[in-house]
């Protein structure tokens, strides 16, 4: 991608500006300037598009979004060392990249959203990623202020992310996401394409929201599945005790027998609405 958007290669960027990767932060950099826009390009087109970006570092998958066409980036880029290195690519593209320094968790992205599509596109680092994804699914209004989320994470969390009722990766985060979204996993990243290499492979995870999901008060909804799968191997009438119990599930028709990962999303949704 140098020969297309005329900057150097990542590794010269990385060594210039003495950006090891720190673990404390999460950072796994990718390198590839390939795959970084095989990531962007999941996200489908970026044309007249908003893409919010978490941990940007180097500037990799910056670089790809703006190269496909991003009206514009902007970015939140927790380590200050890589401000530098990320002031070059916007010099580079006067007036579409916008860095902010900060925790992405503390950010509010819905307030600095603009009119018109925002999409999400993220190498996510892996301390934090859950977390954002719970929060971007679960904004005070809905539909969101994004278009769709393509994210990348451990490929245990993809796993969970994509579950359905009777998977084994089936919990918490499937059911939100269920509820919420339509999610699936794009392809596989193996650890050598990043530096350093972590121990697992990623995925990237393509998410767009649901026009009409079940409407269910997020709060009763994290409540039910925090209880149901925080004993998951337990029935229902037990891990469901602290909500009801058996009184809860006869209300809504649910065997008492059964146990979390047997449910659906409505039957979540179902239970929620009872309590």
């Amino acid at each position: 991608m140098a020969a297309l958007d005329g900057l150097p290669p990542l590794r010269d960027v990385i060594q210039r500006h003495s950006l090891d990767a720190r673990k404390a932060l999460g950072q796994n950099f990718l390198l590839d300037l390939n795959l970084t826009q095989k990531v962007a390009r999941t996200a489908g087109s970026l044309e007249g598009c908003t893409v919010f970006e978490v941990g940007p570092g180097p500037g990799g998958l910056t670089r790809a979004i703006l190269a496909l066409g991003a009206k514009k980036v902007i970015a939140v880029e927790r380590d200050p060392r890589c401000l530098p290195a990320l002031a070059e690519i916007s010099a580079h593209y006067p007036g579409r990249l916008e860095v902010m320094g900060g925790d992405a968790l503390k950010t509010d992205f819905e307030a600095l959203a603009p009119e018109g599509p925002v999409k999400i596109i993220a190498n996510l680092p892996y301390n934090v990623g859950t977390q954002l994804l719970v929060n971007w699914l679960l904004p005070k209004e809905w539909p969101p202020f994004w278009e769709s989320l393509t994210l990348m994470f451990q490929k245990e969390v993809g796993e969970r992310i994509v579950a359905e009722q009777d998977d084994d990766h089936y919990g918490r985060l499937g059911v939100l996401c269920g509820w919420r979204a339509d999610a699936r996993m794009a392809f596989d990243v193996s650890p050598q394409a990043f530096t350093p290499p972590p121990k697992v492979t990623s995925t990237v995870v393509h998410l767009t929201p649901k026009a009409n999901p079940i409407p269910c008060a997020v709060a009763n909804l994290e409540r039910v599945t925090h209880a149901a799968f925080g004993q998951r191997r337990k029935m229902l009438r037990q891990s469901l005790k602290p909500l009801g119990g058996e009184s809860l599930l006869n209300k809504v028709g649910i065997d008492s027998q059964r146990r979390a990962e047997t449910l659906s999303v409505e039957e979540f949704c179902l239970l929620a609405n009872s309590l």
